[in-house]
């Protein structure tokens, strides 16, 4: 799936190019850091080359640049990169920057104390959503998951909020890159989705239940900044022998809406 993904992207970036206005060189040195993936220490320019379809000589003179610049750090020994602390500052400063983060931290491990379950916060990348925070109650059993995680769009309660809390004019484009993604799985995920959207609509909240994985049930409510920046979301959920269906439906989802109303209240009124 995510060798499907980056072909999207790839043909997304040579329609880019075709803009005037688009500084083409300055994409491919980006996607060449995403092209490092969780748990990934070092890549060859060979490897890169095959995961961002670059032309060699073209990889071997950003890996360059981007080594001098700290974005990458070369290793003698066996000829390849891995990410550099330059990398690890601009994520720091992203996260920093986000004050939700700082209001919402102490609410989101109150409700993961309460419920036993992880509580989390996300934003979309691409085709995925990435955890921008986590908070995890005192439990020996809990989800591998912690800030930098990703997970799908398209079945996740995180993804399935985000996409609900879209303008129509929004999410359609996006609805059309997940089909292309999703295959022949398309029609099931679709209707997920639409049920999703019925659900944010009625409820307040998504939900989860085994769609992205059979073990895990989980919910989401989506955070719409009312300064018009990205739409975030917070999840609540765990794995499915430790989640009683009817409390995380009638308890911990309502209290998962609360949570995310005192949250708009304290950024926006003060």
């Amino acid at each position: 799936m995510r060798r499907r993904e980056e072909a999207l992207v790839a043909d997304d970036l040579a329609d880019d190019e075709k803009d005037p206005r688009f500084v083409t060189a300055l994409a491919r040195g980006l996607e060449l850091l995403r092209a490092f993936r969780r748990n990934e220490a070092m890549l060859g320019n060979l490897e890169l080359a095959q995961r961002t379809g670059l032309p060699k000589p073209t990889v071997s003179r950003l890996t360059y640049t981007l080594a001098k610049l700290g974005y990458l750090a070369y290793d003698q020994n066996t000829g390849k990169y891995r990410l550099g602390t330059s990398v690890l500052a601009l994520g720091y400063a992203c996260l920093s920057g986000m004050g939700i983060r700082q209001v919402a931290r102490p609410l989101m491990q109150e409700l993961a104390d309460q419920t036993g379950l992880a509580v989390a916060l996300g934003g979309r990348d691409r085709l995925s959503m990435i955890y921008l925070e986590c908070c995890k109650a005192t439990v020996p059993v809990t989800l591998s998951l912690d800030v930098g995680s990703h997970i799908k769009l398209s079945t996740t309660s995180m993804g399935r909020a985000y996409l609900a809390a879209l303008p129509e004019e929004e999410r359609a484009p996006l609805m059309a890159k997940l089909e292309e993604h999703e295959g022949e799985r398309w029609p099931e995920i679709r209707d997920g989705i639409q049920q999703a959207i019925e659900d944010y609509r009625t409820r307040g909240y998504c939900r989860s239940i085994g769609a992205w994985k059979s073990e895990v049930h989980a919910v989401g409510v989506p955070f719409v900044p009312r300064d018009g920046s990205q739409v975030l979301v917070f999840n609540c959920g765990g794995p499915a022998f430790m989640v009683d269906l009817k409390a995380l439906e009638e308890e911990f989802a309502p209290r998962l809406v609360a949570m995310v109303g005192r949250i708009d209240a304290t950024l926006f009124n003060g």
